[in-house]
């Protein structure tokens, strides 16, 4: 207990710290730089750049302070566990990682932190060591592989600026060749690490490491670091970049909100609903709303840690199981875990005037005020809908409907550390969205919309609703409309069938040109003409003289004969 509770004191006081400090530089309008110089050789310097603003601030506090309610949570979760210390160093490597990347305005001190969040979390990917863990550690840290060389690519490209500060070139150089090319890279670099099409695959497997860790990775660190880049390379973008990754990021809202309506595993709908999250952050950052994207990061952060949060606690009570069919009227068992699991899903749907509506609601209507094509709206408005309807299925199945579970069993809010660590967010979930609406837009937006556009997100979240509730009730008739659509829904709760293009996509034909090689060429004419060769001649040549060499009195005999023989005649 005693390194837990060092480490959360820590973590708190420096996440109030940072938000105090992060409130009076939005006062202020401050920026600052410091720079720690290492080397000085002529004219070349090797110098560390850190900057602090109001942004990397706010964004530190709150990695920091739902960065210490996980590790609190994780004494009691991790309870039992003979490595709990190494599991705490790796949770406390992460966010390190983190914030390297946070306040970074340099390229190679944000690879520094990119690679770290990499690594650490392939660690923690495969922390419970089998074989499924390796499969998603495999796939996590190969994935992320791709941004990483994209970002090396993009360090390449800023050789010619003559510096990797970044921050110093975003305004002034756009619409520049080279920061054209070193912006297509840092996005690229950003999908990866957030999980859009295509390389949403990894998103969901990562939900094989420990509840405490999808918590934090799903919340403020790994999925939302290419977020905050995009965020900080915001004014580089031109529109071809904007219009790409508009349309990448509504598809991958759209794909994932669907999915997560078919989807059974507990932490899976979840990790879906973070990737729904991802892409509306990413769409409205592609429309020129890099401050909203930023606002729904910090209010989508809260939330979601504490829904990972409370379904770590109904796994820790139903002995692992994480099928939400065999959930079923939880709430008469863990009151207390109900509660905040619904608050947090209806700010997740966007309910007034809880956290997740400042956000997303204002997203919504900037949105609308564009002038965008039919489809950006359409899909903006189902996957409002989508995000309704799969919360609702959610609640159905695991709090409202029928006890599914052993007939002998004892659940219950019992675990009073879990509880804390869950209390200290919830307060955050229900107040946080106000506040910060006061904080990051001294300003309000005005928004001018008609009647029937304003209460176009009404209608949709209505209808998810009731979408919601015809996929938790119906039933499967082989006959009926629903199955033959259940048979399509397969491909679509499939994400796409893109965890099998990544993974037999990416491995089934270098496996297969593998094994012919092998046999053609290890096993084949090579091994016949080149080594195998030597060595049956070779063989065949000694085999001759360890005949003779075997000693055997009959041979010395022929031999001595032959030699007298040979004497005789010549």
């Amino acid at each position: 207990m005693n390194i837990c509770l060092v480490y959360f004191f820590f973590m708190i006081f420096f996440s109030f710290l940072s938000f105090i400090l992060s409130m009076y530089f939005i006062m202020c309008d401050l920026v600052y730089f410091l720079e720690f110089s290492f080397v000085l050789i002529n004219s070349s310097s090797l110098v560390m750049t850190f900057l602090f603003d109001w942004m990397t601030l706010l964004f530190m506090s709150f990695v920091l302070f739902i960065s210490g309610m996980v590790i609190y949570y994780s004494y009691d979760y991790m309870h039992g566990d003979y490595n709990l210390n190494r599991f705490i160093l790796l949770v406390v490597m992460f966010v390190v990682s983190m914030m390297l990347l946070i306040i970074s305005p340099n390229l190679i001190s944000i690879l520094l932190g990119w690679d770290g969040l990499g690594l650490v979390s392939y660690c923690l990917v495969i922390y419970y060591q089998n074989m499924k863990s390796y499969n998603a550690g495999m796939i996590t840290a190969l994935s992320n592989r791709l941004g990483d060389v994209a970002l090396l690519m993009a360090i390449a490209w800023m050789l010619n600026y003559g510096s990797w500060n970044y921050y110093f070139y975003l305004e002034e150089l756009k619409g520049d060749f080279y920061m054209t090319m070193i912006s297509y890279l840092v996005l690229l670099a950003a999908m990866t690490k957030s999980a859009q099409i295509p390389f949403s695959s990894w998103l969901p497997a990562a939900m094989a490491a420990p509840t405490p860790v999808s918590s934090l990775v799903h919340s403020s660190t790994l999925v939302t670091a290419g977020v905050y880049l995009l965020i900080r390379f915001n004014f580089t973008f031109g529109w071809e970049l904007s219009y790409f990754l508009l349309f990448i990021s509504s598809m991958t809202m759209f794909m994932s909100g669907v999915g997560a309506s078919y989807e059974f595993d507990l932490k899976k709908i979840i990790a879906l609903s973070t990737l729904s999250q991802l892409g509306l952050m990413m769409s409205i950052l592609s429309l020129g709303g890099y401050k909203l994207a930023f606002f729904h990061l910090l209010t989508h952060a809260l939330f979601k840690a504490l829904l990972f949060m409370c379904a770590g606690n109904v796994i820790h009570n139903l002995g692992n199981c994480q099928d939400i069919r065999f959930m079923g009227g939880l709430v008469n068992f863990m009151p207390l875990t109900c509660v905040y699991f619904n608050i947090c899903s209806i700010s997740l749907c966007g309910l007034p005037f809880l956290s997740g509506f400042y956000s997303k609601d204002l997203i919504a209507e900037i949105m609308s005020m564009g002038y965008l094509n039919f489809y950006i709206y359409v899909v903006f408005y189902f996957s409002i809908g989508l995000t309704v309807c799969y919360s609702i299925r959610l609640v159905y199945y695991s709090w409202v409907g029928s006890w599914n579970f052993l007939s002998l069993f004892s659940v219950s809010d019992s675990s009073n550390i879990m509880l804390k660590g869950m209390s200290g967010l919830i307060i955050l979930v229900v107040f946080m969205g106000s506040c910060l609406s006061w904080f990051i837009f001294p300003y309000p937006y005005i928004v001018i919309l008609p009647l029937s556009m304003k209460l176009m997100t009404l209608l949709f979240i209505l209808i998810g609703l009731w979408l919601g509730l015809e996929l938790s009730n119906f039933k499967l008739n082989y006959n009926n409309f629903y199955m033959k659509m259940y048979s399509f829904s397969m491909f679509l709760s499939g994400m796409w069938n893109m965890p099998i293009i990544s993974t037999f996509g990416v491995n089934y034909y270098p496996t297969v040109g593998g094994s012919v090689f092998y046999k053609v060429l290890d096993q084949g004419w090579a091994e016949y003409f080149g080594a195998q060769k030597i060595y049956n001649l070779l063989f065949m040549n000694s085999s001759g003289f360890q005949v003779l060499m075997f000693n055997s009195i009959k041979i010395f005999f022929i031999l001595m004969l032959m030699w007298i023989l040979m004497i005789f005649m010549f």
